[in-house]
């Protein structure tokens, strides 16, 4: 049976909070960011910002330059996530089938509600109507037989609409294929260039390429994944949200290593994911373990607690490196891994407010978040760390 999937992605979210909670600044330049006079980003702006070429992730003394008359507001993520919740719970009136994508994202396979709820289009009226009337907020919606179509749609949608990929192959095929190739799911800024230097511009080109000639280009996997969805084929399910009681990543590399800077290097960029992923889910962890394989297999883990419960990069990748480096390379390295447990949702801190671990913390936890709302709008390639590990 085909599947009916939609996906609900809020306008401006960060943006539209805060115009929603200050009805003085409804139609006016909001951005969400560091203030222009300061080094920093901007998380996210209002539509009305984004006439002045403002977008995610620009440095704010450029946006101050640009709207000089814009508001500067930072970011206040407890609002964000109270707004968050109400929006989700809408979803779930709908669907037990909701998968998050984000603080303001989802994909809803709504295929076993259409008898009793009525046509796709009917029900993205009635959620965008009870998020509106509920939270204040408006969002655009996406519909068609698959996520990355689905996706694609909303992108289509915004601001504030709906939009219902063509169903049938022919219609589809054209849709796609007057789409840019940056448009695909999983093509970042550097496979989109190498796709343009090869004069691959539109899904069209694609859509008519010899395959070997993009194998030769990516692989064989990723040359598939991008055949298949030029011709608007995406076989991945919506997955229901589940509760974790760890959150772990591990990678597996290509040769075995046994340079303990490399290693150092992939250490942290488990520990940034496992680290997004725990404040993504609302959770902070008491315990850290590392994992190490060797090339002859045999795997040890070693593990410690936290002095509290944290959720920032900075404490993971602190208590990781310290495990790490008590080790010694004995033999070359297969498999590297973080993971964390003993999950909370709340931290209890009988401390003063003049500690400066708990200020320290909470700054770091607060930065930490600020990379999330960048890498959510722009990929996690959007924000590198530096040599020295910052």
């Amino acid at each position: 049976m085909k599947r009916s999937i939609i996906h609900v992605d809020m306008d401006a979210f960060f943006a539209a909070v805060e115009q929603r909670d200050h009805p003085e600044w409804r139609g006016k330049p909001v951005i969400v960011g560091s203030a222009p006079n300061k080094r920093g980003v901007v998380c996210t702006c209002s539509y009305e910002a984004r006439k002045f070429g403002l977008h995610s992730a620009m440095p704010s003394c450029t946006a101050g330059a640009r709207c000089p008359q814009g508001i500067f507001v930072r970011p206040d993520m407890a609002r964000y996530k109270e707004a968050s919740g109400q929006v989700f719970s809408i979803f779930h009136r709908y669907t037990p089938m909701v998968e998050p994508i984000s603080i303001d994202e989802a994909f809803l396979d709504i295929t076993g509600v259409l008898r009793l709820l009525g046509s796709p289009q009917e029900i993205a009226v009635k959620i965008r109507a009870d998020i509106k009337k509920e939270v204040g907020l408006n969002a655009s919606v996406g519909i068609a037989s698959n996520k990355f179509m689905a996706k694609i749609g909303s992108e289509k949608a915004k601001p504030d609409g709906i939009f219902e990929v063509p169903d049938s192959e022919p219609e589809t095929i054209n849709f796609l294929g007057r789409l840019n190739v940056g448009e695909l799911w999983g093509v970042g800024s550097v496979s989109r260039k190498k796709l343009e230097s090869a004069g691959f511009f539109k899904v069209s080109d694609i859509q008519a390429a010899n395959p070997d000639q993009l194998i030769y280009l990516f692989g064989e996997r990723f040359a598939d994944h991008l055949i298949n969805l030029s011709y608007g084929r995406d076989f991945r399910e919506v997955e229901k949200a589940a509760p974790e009681k760890s959150i772990s990543k591990e990678h597996t590399f290509m040769e075995d290593v046994s340079d303990r800077n490399q290693l150092s290097a992939s250490l942290k960029d488990l520990c940034d994911e496992v680290g997004s992923r725990l404040r993504a889910q609302g959770y902070l962890a008491s315990v850290c373990r590392i994992k190490l394989r060797w090339s002859d297999f045999t795997t040890i883990t070693r593990q410690c607690k936290f002095e509290t419960a944290v959720c920032d990069d900075f404490s993971i990748r602190e208590k990781a490196l310290n495990l790490f480096n008590k080790e010694t390379i004995r033999a070359s390295v297969r498999l590297i891994g973080v993971g964390v447990s003993s999950l909370t949702q709340t931290s209890v801190e009988q401390l003063s407010l003049f500690d400066n671990g708990y200020l320290t913390r909470k700054k770091h936890e607060s930065l930490s978040r600020t990379v999330d709302i960048i890498r959510d709008k722009l990929g996690r390639d959007a924000i590198m760390r530096g040599s020295r590990g910052g």
